[in-house]
């Protein structure tokens, strides 16, 4: 069995019955590429910013591309943090792409400019410690043991294109966790040399809530591979 049809056969969803996704459509992010990589998956996808859509999905998906600041101002614009702690709150699944994995952070930290983020997950995003920024091109991750998005991809390399990033995730894994709550499962990837780089959250799996921070919609087989499992996951 290859990738590509892992997710498939796991047999999550019946077949023939397509997952409703909205993207939302906010200003901000690559929303045709998402759209398109969505519905080559299986997914009924529609790229509105209506809240009564955005909230009855069976998916939500919540791209980004440029600065947090502005992002956040543009979905506040269209009430998409009101859209996303109702979702989240109702157990309602919600995938945040590159900026929009950033924006569930409690703060971004842009040229000195810290802005509120959704507050989904402790946490800075600030820009990258490396040599060189931004981080453009393909990578290879370490997923987690356990990890369902990464399902029969877990070796694979994905398209990053940033200079910002979460470089700590504490949440659920420090000495003061909860030994009731389940941590969230966190991917890492690395930019730069080995003595001169960092590490950084690639992506998170938190319940009903899910991000990465590269473009699944840009990573070929592999990004399709995830796209799919998340999708036969809703």
């Amino acid at each position: 069995m290859n990738a590509r049809t892992a997710a498939s056969a796991r047999g999550d969803r019946p077949r023939g019955d397509r997952s409703q996704v909205v993207v939302l459509d906010y200003g901000f992010g690559n929303v045709r590429s998402a759209v398109r990589a969505l519905e080559r998956v299986g997914a009924q996808v529609e790229l509105t910013s209506d809240q009564d859509a955005a909230l009855e999905a069976d998916g939500l998906v919540v791209p980004g591309v440029g600065a947090f600041a502005a992002c956040m101002a543009g979905l506040r614009a269209v009430r998409g943090d009101q859209i996303v702690g109702r979702r989240l709150a109702g157990g309602r699944p919600v995938l945040g792409i590159c900026v929009g994995m950033q924006v569930m952070f409690a703060h971004g930290v842009e040229h000195g400019v810290d802005t509120a983020g959704l507050g989904e997950w402790d946490g800075v995003v600030e820009r990258l410690d490396a040599p060189v920024v931004p981080h453009m091109g393909w990578s290879p991750v370490e997923a987690p043991t356990g990890t369902r998005l990464f399902a029969g991809v877990e070796s694979e390399r994905f398209y990053f294109v940033h200079s910002y990033a979460a470089q700590a995730f504490t949440q659920g894994h420090d000495d003061a966790a909860n030994p009731h709550f389940t941590p969230p499962l966190v991917t890492w990837a690395h930019h730069g040399t080995p003595a001169h780089g960092a590490r950084f959250v690639a992506a998170v799996e938190d319940g009903p809530l899910a991000a990465t921070q590269f473009h699944p919609e840009k990573s070929g087989d592999a990004g399709a591979t995830l796209l799919e499992n998340w999708v036969t996951s809703l």
